[in-house]
């Protein structure tokens, strides 16, 4: 629950919404507040703070857009904490199990599908097999800490028994011990997009809500294709990360 709120500094030049700001996440990175304890409502908190409700709003708001609350419309809502976000580091080729021990976090997996398919046109592509012809299909929520994180969803050669497998781990790891194809390479395409209603639903967010697709094309040490996937993020629960360098020196040209 939110302490006591403090008393806000008039004539400093820093504007009263961004002292609430500072207030909130001060509240929140002492522990004060941890994520899913919800604020007091709006009148309530404004008459504490000796502010509008207007003034108030801007400062949840901004809050808001940063991932730091999650505002929940209709009379059981409120302003709630949002849990922090996680960080995905797409340098390396870490999976979304070995992503999570990274963040100290356990990762979990529903599974929705596991079958095997006709290949689609992309999957089949990206595979470098014909259109139609059978492929492991694998598509999980996954989750970390109290909410889904991620939707996943892979093609895999039909390697025999991959389904008869636990798919709630690391596929990664599976394509490397059971099968000799540990992922070493992948070309990762991302773009962003809006969730669609059954998409929606799995993650428990709302329909047309943003979404991060990362479409990945994973192949093993000697260049065979051992997945394609489209895995979509929660942006509000993820954040994305590359890490680049120059690897070679770079020289000026002459006049430059």
């Amino acid at each position: 629950m939110v302490g006591t709120p403090p008393e806000l500094e008039r004539g400093t030049g820093v504007p009263a919404h961004v002292q609430i700001e500072r207030w909130l996440l001060e509240s929140i990175s002492s522990g004060e507040m941890e994520p899913g304890d919800r604020l007091p409502g709006e009148r309530e908190l404004a008459g504490r703070l000796g502010v509008s409700r207007m003034t108030l709003r801007q400062a949840l708001a901004t809050l808001e857009r940063d991932g730091v609350l999650i505002r929940v419309p209709g009379r059981s809502g409120g302003a709630f904490v949002a849990e922090p976000r996680i960080e995905c580091d797409l340098t390396g080729l870490a999976g979304f199990t070995e992503q999570m021990r990274r963040a100290h976090l356990r990762a979990e997996a529903r599974i929705l599908t596991a079958a095997t398919v006709p290949a689609p046109r992309a999957a089949a592509a990206a595979l470098r097999v014909a259109e139609g012809s059978p492929v492991h299909e694998v598509a999980r929520v996954r989750s970390a800490g109290l909410s889904p994180v991620a939707l996943e969803r892979s093609w895999f050669p039909p390697l025999p028994g991959f389904l008869d497998q636990d798919l709630t781990g690391s596929l990664y790891t599976l394509l490397a011990a059971r099968y000799d194809l540990e992922p070493r390479t992948a070309v990762e395409h991302l773009a962003p997009v809006i969730a669609r209603p059954a998409e929606a639903a799995e993650l428990g967010i709302a329909s047309g809500a943003p979404l991060m697709l990362i479409e990945r094309t994973a192949c093993a040490g000697d260049g065979v294709p051992v997945e394609f996937a489209r895995d979509l993020f929660r942006p509000d629960r993820v954040r994305i990360s590359v890490r680049s360098g120059v690897t070679e020196p770079v020289t000026e040209s002459r006049g430059s």
